[in-house]
């Protein structure tokens, strides 16, 4: 029993230190978190430039704009924090430092559980930068506080789901060209949903695409807060989506961690 909880100790230190040492690595080099945070800055910009006059139109879901491209925006952002917590280990892969840490006893989950939680921590950077920069340009939070909550609750978890799908192909490749294929990734998923506009307004196969896109429950239980009231309803598709593309990926990473040899 009490090896058991010696050996959960460890795991959560060895965790928590990987976790800190990406933290750290922000602090020491700052310019590795701006592009997570002027990209969906930019994007909430330019979308709502663009999209501005759909809202005069019945059934776009509001009539601010930034309170439909916020939360989009901060969901990119997410995304790219997840990428960038990749990018981290794959520089500790071919700088040979992972090696040292897969030669190390006990269990290899705390490596992952590490890059995860740092993912995770990385993602509220983003987040917060676009809430606030929104808020500035009159965005409002109809849902109040449980609203916003929802946010940092989706962009916190789809963080981690690209960090482990990012994680299962760098496993794989073992180099830095990895990310490149991540965002590749990123950009279809966020792309193909209801990023811009709502269902109703979408046809043919983007409109099919999208109604199957698991990040459209992930924007529609980020974004409720911002149209209206949160309820259940959209609560819980946003959720189910989030744990599953995290059940999915977290295997596959896992297992390709197991098979990885320093």
């Amino acid at each position: 029993m009490s090896s058991a909880l010696s050996e959960m100790k460890h795991s959560r230190q060895v965790a928590a230190a990987i976790c800190m040492r990406g933290m750290r690595r922000i602090k020491a080099r700052p310019v590795l978190i701006v592009p997570t945070i002027v990209m969906p800055v930019v994007l909430v910009i330019s979308f709502t430039g663009a999209f501005s006059s759909l809202t005069r139109i019945e059934g776009y879901g509001t009539s601010n704009i930034y309170n439909w491209m916020a939360p989009y925006g901060a969901l990119q952002g997410a995304v790219f924090a997840g990428i960038g917590a990749v990018g981290s280990s794959a520089d500790d892969l071919e700088q040979g430092f992972f090696d040292r840490l897969l030669l190390t006893p006990g269990s290899r989950f705390p490596l992952l559980m590490g890059t995860v939680g740092y993912s995770a921590f990385r993602a509220l950077i983003p987040t917060t930068a676009v809430f606030f920069f929104s808020l500035a340009l009159g965005m409002t939070v109809p849902g109040g506080i449980i609203g916003v909550l929802s946010l940092y609750i989706a962009t916190s978890f789809l963080a981690v789901v690209f960090c482990l799908i990012g994680l299962v192909i760098l496993y794989k490749m073992k180099t830095q060209r990895s990310l490149m294929l991540m965002q590749v990734i990123a950009f279809g998923a966020l792309f193909i949903s209801v990023g811009q506009v709502p269902q109703s307004f979408m046809d043919g196969w983007l409109k099919i695409a999208a109604r199957y896109n698991p990040i459209t429950n992930v924007l529609e239980l980020s974004r409720q807060g911002f149209l209206g009231d949160v309820a259940w309803s959209t609560t819980w598709p946003g959720l189910v989506a989030l744990a599953s593309m995290s059940f999915v990926a977290g295997g596959l990473a896992w297992r390709g961690l197991k098979k990885l040899a320093p």
